[in-house]
């Protein structure tokens, strides 16, 4: 029998010995500094390769067209310019575009449009008018609508109301030896429509109308 005396029940027991907890381990600097390069490399990779590969692989699946830059090729299939850039088609048998202060090149811009009360608004369009009545409109005292002879924001808008294109269509036929009713019909085929009558006006762009004619008369 040993000589251990048992435990008297409900004795308290000595309290355990806790560990303390060990604090965390500072960063040093040459980590913050190791972190921050490895975060930039990936927003470079990310916001600089994926994003816009990404995108232009969609781009190219849904819309390939637009997102080439929109280009328009002749009958021969030469690539001749964009459907959003006009050009300076001058022609007696094409239909013109509005006049440019840039003269239809992008890479110039202007500072600012001119106003109502410019002198150079005036003389542009001056210029375009006395342009009109000497390579021939062939529209007796027709009203040339502001938008065939006032350049746009852009200077390079492709773009004219119907009112404008149509003055045009004498003017065209002529030059075309063709009837008015045919040109006629060629310009209404071109006619965009906005979605909804109240948002947007209808427009036609003169350089698709142009390529069309081309196709049709064969020059």
């Amino acid at each position: 029998m040993s000589g251990r005396r048992p435990p008297v029940a409900g004795a308290a027991r000595p309290p355990a010995t806790l560990t303390p907890p060990v604090p965390p381990r500072a960063h040093s600097n040459a980590g913050h500094v190791r972190a921050t390069v490895v975060f930039l490399i990936l927003m470079i990779l990310l916001s600089g390769f994926v994003y816009p590969y990404v995108v232009t692989g969609i781009a190219q699946v849904i819309a390939p067209g637009t997102a080439n830059g929109s280009l328009l090729k002749d009958p021969n299939g030469t690539v001749i310019g964009s459907s959003l850039i006009a050009q300076n088609l001058s022609a007696p048998y094409l239909f013109w575009a509005r006049p440019s202060q840039t003269d239809y090149n992008t890479t110039l811009g202007i500072a600012t449009d001119p106003g109502p009360t410019d002198p150079a608004l005036g003389e542009l369009l001056n210029e375009t008018i006395a342009y009109m009545k000497v390579y021939g409109n062939f529209s007796v005292n027709a009203t040339l609508p502001f938008w065939l002879v006032a350049p746009s924001a852009s200077s390079v808008d492709p773009d004219l109301t119907p009112e404008a294109v149509l003055v045009q269509v004498p003017r065209v036929a002529e030059a075309n030896n063709l009837s008015v009713a045919t040109v006629l019909n060629l310009v209404n085929a071109h006619i965009t429509n906005p979605v909804l009558p109240f948002l947007g006006v209808a427009y036609v762009n003169v350089l698709e109308l142009d390529l069309a004619l081309i196709a049709l008369t064969g020059r």
